[in-house]
């Protein structure tokens, strides 16, 4: 069925690179989306308001939200489409994160009114009429959202979309909602002498499940527009190119921003021989640089870093490396030169910290500075911390 929808409604539906097919993508299962929620919607609330049913009433309403969801994500495709301008010089696909995070504060709304509402039907309490057709509406209910759940996931991960992906999860966490809604219904019909309000009891549950979701889609979509660490694909990528190049002697400092989808801008530092020829090792560069553009959609600026390959600085440079290590054993050097004096020599060098290291780089400085002074009391070590 999803492959049917996009031969019919998407041209070129395989070139998924391309902004308009995205956009196509967008809206073709953004108008599904809104059409079966309003229906959903409506199913719901119709039959919650003729038998009293609150916590089928708030499913609806959660139903009503998804297309005003559905609806922004819309609009999300249509903005993240339009080309690279003077005002936005890396283009308008991030606008999709901002879409999926106004979706999260949505769920998190409707979550918030309906705890309010069970709440308050729990202290005053009034019993619902169950009904079969209840139960036939949830039901029906239960399999749309699977399949919606089921197009978002595959259409979002074939064109890597972020508010497709919040969308499929928000829809799973539908179909629980629904669920426990339903198995309210069930228990109200085969046991209708309760005296407790099982429904408003469900109402809560649904609620929980309803900020849940826009807490966990929040929390997601706030790591990709304050910028998170690059993932292991991308730089298993930049790093396999590289490794290609015998020249190419060490990568290190990559930096990776992401602008959305297909919008990926990386920067990164290569080591080369300082007595190679520089138009040699120039012309290596924008060859890698060509090649991670072309083959993987990576806009890349490399920073050549000459270093010196003789025996005694390389020696030099791994009693380095293991003094530093000893330290710490996450801790790695690189951009490592010598400069040697009279009564002195100045070891250079970076050092690459995780963030999960807590000493501080004044203190690792000073240890590192205190370990390399016993290789030779005429070493001093001039430092530079990366945190990595």
């Amino acid at each position: 069925m999803v492959e049917l929808l996009s031969k019919l409604f998407v041209k070129n539906h395989g070139d998924t690179e391309n902004p308009k097919v995205r956009a196509s993508y967008g809206t073709m299962v953004s108008v599904v989306g809104i059409l079966l929620n309003l229906l959903l919607s409506a199913a719901k609330f119709t039959v919650g308001t003729l038998f009293g049913a609150l916590s089928i009433v708030a499913d609806g309403v959660n139903s009503l939200s998804d297309a005003g969801s559905q609806l922004i994500s819309l609009l999300s495709f249509r903005i993240a489409a339009k080309p690279a301008d003077r005002e936005h010089p890396f283009g308008h696909a991030r606008i999709e994160y901002v879409a999926s995070m106004i979706v999260s504060f949505l769920i998190l709304l409707v979550g918030v009114d309906l705890l309010k509402e069970s709440i308050e039907k729990i202290i005053h309490p009034e019993p619902p009429e169950a009904s079969w057709i209840s139960v036939g509406v949830l039901g029906g209910a239960i399999l749309v959202k699977l399949w919606l759940a089921h197009l978002n996931r595959k259409i979002g991960k074939k064109i890597d979309s972020s508010v497709m992906r919040a969308t499929a999860a928000d829809s799973l966490s539908d179909v629980l909602s629904t669920g426990v809604v339903l198995v309210a219904t069930l228990v109200c019909l085969l046991f209708p002498n309760l005296d407790w309000n099982l429904d408003a009891y469900m109402g809560v549950l649904v609620s929980l499940f309803i900020l849940y979701s826009g807490f966990k889609i929040f929390l997601e979509t706030k790591n990709a527009i304050l910028g998170e660490a690059p993932s292991e694909e991308i730089v298993k990528t930049i790093s396999s190119v590289v490794s290609e190049y015998p020249d190419a002697l060490g990568i290190h400092d990559l930096v990776v921003h992401n602008y959305g989808p297909g919008h990926i801008i990386a920067a990164l530092h290569i080591e080369v021989d300082g007595k190679a020829d520089v138009f040699d090792s120039h012309d290596m560069i924008d060859v890698i640089e060509r090649r991670l553009r072309t083959e993987h959609g990576i806009e890349t600026t490399i920073h050549m870093d000459p270093v010196l390959r003789d025996e005694e600085t390389v020696t030099l440079r791994d009693e380095v490396a293991k003094v530093v290590a000893s330290v710490h054993p996450d801790l790695k050097i690189h951009d490592f030169r010598v400069v040697k004096g009279n009564t002195h020599s100045n070891l250079i060098f970076d050092v690459a910290v995780p963030f999960e290291v807590k000493a501080s780089d004044s203190d690792l400085k000073d240890r590192i500075s205190s370990a390399i002074s016993t290789i030779s009391p005429t070493y001093f070590a001039v430092i530079r911390i990366d945190r990595v």
